[in-house]
């Protein structure tokens, strides 16, 4: 089961081992970002801190972040994760699209979709613009980035960290779907910097593999990049 943790009014983080999801209320519903993991019961968990009425909104379709979209009757997305989902990851489930500069209000609560492509094809970040925190899901963060596979991409992971480095004066406080939390928003440059030196070709990453997949590790101080060339 995951571990509730509040991190301030009306916002809770659910910690699992290595992953994390989120839930944010405002006065008129209530939204988990992401349903985990290995937990079963995410959408009774939230029940227990808000009686509010409860939506569900993916960062991207991984399997580490979809274990409970069965529990709700459908879920916000960005369209260009469909393939993820119902392809690479074989899952099932209804989607509402959710796409850039979009804003979902929770009730004096305004969130803002950012596109940010890379990790995955339809991986977002979530601007909480009056609490000026960026949930940025897997693309920002100090662990470990996947990027391997035909799902995800160096090239356009690069351009949404210049997106999101850009918009840097919006948000003071990064929370990310692993890794420490918070990260700075400082940590954008860094990674853009490191995966830039990487897709250069100027760093030799050492033998890895995940699930039997070989690949090549990039350890670059601020994070890891996993790839399979």
């Amino acid at each position: 089961m995951a571990e509730i943790i509040q991190l301030a009014e009306n916002t809770w983080r659910f910690e699992e081992e290595g992953v994390r999801f989120f839930l944010l209320a405002g006065t008129e519903k209530a939204l988990m970002i992401d349903s985990g993991m290995m937990t079963r019961n995410a959408r009774e968990l939230a029940e227990q801190v808000t009686d509010l009425p409860l939506e569900l909104l993916l960062t991207h379709a991984d399997r580490d972040h979809t274990a409970c979209n069965g529990q709700f009757p459908w879920f916000y997305m960005h369209p260009a994760e469909a393939s993820n989902l119902y392809n690479t990851q074989g899952l099932q489930g209804v989607f509402r699209p959710v796409e850039e500069g979009d804003v979902l209000d929770l009730g004096d609560r305004p969130l803002e979709i950012w596109s940010i492509p890379g990790h995955t094809p339809g991986s977002i970040a979530i601007l909480d613009r009056k609490n000026r925190v960026l949930i940025s899901g897997d693309t920002v963060q100090d662990g470990t980035i996947f990027l391997f596979g035909v799902q995800r991409e160096m090239h356009a992971f690069l351009l949404s960290l210049e997106k999101l480095e850009g918009r840097r004066d919006r948000f003071d406080a990064i929370w990310p779907s692993h890794g420490s939390i918070p990260v700075r928003p400082d940590l954008i440059p860094a990674l853009r910097e490191a995966a830039a030196a990487v897709q250069r070709g100027e760093v030799r990453g050492e033998e890895a593999s995940f699930h039997g997949i070989p690949l090549k590790r990039f350890d670059m101080g601020c994070a890891s990049f996993l790839r399979d060339r």
